[in-house]
C-alpha cells in the first residue's frame, strides 16, 4: 500500500474558521489555479503512472506525494467552505469563471524532466503559500497552510534526493 509522503505532525483543527471573503480570495488560488493542489495532483499521477516504467520506488514516492496533495485539496476546500465562499474548481471561487484547465500540468516523459517539473512545481507552491499567508487574517487558516508548507518542503527534499539517485544530477 502506498503510504503518503508527509511530515508526520497533524493538521490544524478548522473548527474555528469563521466567514471570511477576504481570507477566501487570498486561499483561493491554492485550490486549483495553475500551481495549486489540483494540478500538483494531477501532474504527479501521472508522473507516477510513467516512472511505473522506470522505477517502482519513484512510481509509488510520486504517488505517495499525490495523495498528500489531494489531502491538501481536501483541507483548502473544506476551508474555502468554512470561508463562506463555495469550492468551485476555478482559481478564485465563488467566481464562476477561469476555470481549471490541465494546460499547466507537466506531461513530460524522461526522468529527470519529471522530477525537476515537480521540484519546480513544489518551489512554486511553497512561494505562493508564502504569499497567501502574509493576506491572511484568520489564525486557523494561518495555520493549517503553515502546516502544508511543511509537506511541501519535504516534498522537495524528497524529489531532489531522487533526482540525484536516479539521473546524478542535482536541482
Amino acid at each position: 500500500m502506498i503510504k503518503p509522503v508527509a511530515v508526520d505532525l497533524p493538521y490544524p483543527d478548522m473548527c474555528d474558521v469563521t466567514v471570511s471573503r477576504k481570507n477566501a480570495l487570498c486561499l483561493s488560488p491554492a485550490y486549483a489555479a495553475p500551481h495549486g493542489e489540483l494540478n500538483a495532483v494531477l501532474q504527479y499521477t501521472y508522473h507516477h503512472f510513467n516512472f511505473d516504467l522506470v522505477s517502482k520506488e519513484v512510481s509509488d514516492t510520486l504517488m505517495g506525494i499525490a495523495i498528500t496533495e489531494m489531502r491538501h485539496f481536501d483541507i483548502l476546500g473544506t476551508l474555502l467552505l468554512k470561508l463562506g465562499a463555495d469550492p468551485v474548481i476555478t482559481t478564485f471561487p465563488p467566481y464562476l469563471g477561469d476555470f481549471y484547465t490541465t494546460a499547466s500540468v507537466s506531461y513530460s516523459k524522461t526522468p529527470q524532466k519529471m522530477l525537476l517539473d515537480d521540484i519546480t512545481g513544489e518551489m512554486k507552491a511553497i512561494m505562493l503559500y508564502k504569499k497567501i499567508l502574509e493576506g491572511l487574517t484568520d489564525e486557523t487558516v494561518s495555520a493549517c497552510v503553515s502546516r502544508i508548507i511543511l509537506d511541501e518542503e519535504l516534498h522537495v527534499k524528497v524529489l531532489k534526493s531522487l533526482l540525484e539517485k536516479y539521473t546524478g544530477c542535482r536541482a
